[in-house]
């Protein structure tokens, strides 16, 4: 059963005991999620944001629990106001829009802010201890990319099994590494820019509701593989390398590894959940999808993904992925 945080009255009597039920509100563009937000601008207070969550079981509780995680570090996230779990209902401070994606499309250089935000992660595998969240092993990540042939082949069983079989073939390769804090949604769309606060607090953290225990590789390759926008190849390069030189002691052939396979199993994923998506009616997704096939052949040219790249070729090669957007008929 989803929450009332759509329900006038109860929006109304949270706002109202904070002294906000006057407050301006402004919707903000959301994400792929069922979640919602709103600005609040209080009169002669600063703005703050509010989060309308449906299923706070999995978005709002974690969110405020993985933020208990991130803020003893140093880590920019955004201060809990009030919370009402039951209803669905948060209220946080507001990043304000200056994301790192708002930045780079105004003209910022990129290089030092994928060095902030690799800064980020860096500070997060050096101080996270631990804690008692989902796991991201082999399993969890075969049920991520098991959704492509849901959505490609729902009625086909082979391909399939198929596809599960070569993708259990490399998991060994993706978990080589050490593991850590997984923020699982971490690119220049979720990072805010505050050049006010020092050191890695420049970069302000959002969408970590995900977060889980695995492979340290996911969260860099997936900030510098971006579904929605192209890094030059020598900045990519130039970060793995960076964020390598801090932990000499890693071993960098495993890493390259498992940057290979858990890119392919993340793009696999994205491709899936951006047809899902379309199909229910958010077709803008779909233009980002080039850039993403993109990513994905690349890995998929690589050693450690053979048995998947054959999957591809036998059942989903580069000339049969058009058309795969069928939207789902009206109810």
């Amino acid at each position: 059963m989803s929450a009332p945080c759509d329900d006038p009255a109860v929006l109304a009597g949270f706002l109202d005991a904070l002294g906000l039920g006057e407050a301006g509100r402004t919707p903000l563009a959301g994400d792929a999620s069922t979640r919602r937000y709103q600005r609040l601008t209080p009169a002669g207070r600063p703005p703050l944001i509010l989060m309308q969550a449906p299923h706070p079981e999995t978005e709002l509780l974690p969110f405020d629990a993985v933020a208990g995680l991130l803020r003893p570090l140093g880590l920019s996230v955004p201060a809990v106001v009030a919370a009402d779990a039951a209803s669905g209902l948060l209220l946080m401070e507001d990043f304000g829009d200056a994301t790192f994606s708002g930045a780079l499309d105004g003209g910022a250089e990129a290089a030092p802010l994928y060095r902030l935000a690799t800064d980020v992660l860096i500070t997060l595998h050096r101080g996270f201890d631990g804690a008692t969240l989902p796991v991201y092993d082999a399993d969890a990540f075969v049920a991520q990319v098991l959704l492509l042939p849901e959505q490609v082949f729902p009625m086909k069983a082979a391909p399939y099994s198929e596809f599960e079989t070569a993708w259990r073939a490399v998991m060994p390769a993706a978990l080589g590494g050490p593991s850590s804090l997984l923020l699982r949604d971490y690119h220049a769309g979720n990072l805010m820019h505050l050049p006010e606060r020092p050191g890695v607090g420049a970069c302000g953290l959002l969408d970590f509701q995900d977060a889980g225990i695995g492979p340290a590789a996911y969260d860099l390759i997936s900030l510098l593989e971006d579904a929605r926008r192209d890094l030059p190849p020598e900045l990519d390069n130039a970060m793995i390398e960076y964020y390598l030189s801090a932990f000499p002691d890693l071993d960098r052939a495993a890493f390259r590894r498992a940057c290979t396979v858990l890119g392919a199993i993340r793009h696999t994923r994205v491709i899936a959940v951006f047809l899902r998506l379309a199909r229910r009616g958010k077709p803008a997704y779909l233009q980002h999808l080039p850039r993403v096939w993109r990513h994905l052949d690349r890995h998929l040219a690589e050693p450690e993904l053979a048995p998947v790249a054959r999957w591809f070729q036998r059942h989903l090669p580069p000339d049969q992925r058009d058309g795969l957007f069928v939207a789902e008929p009206k109810t």
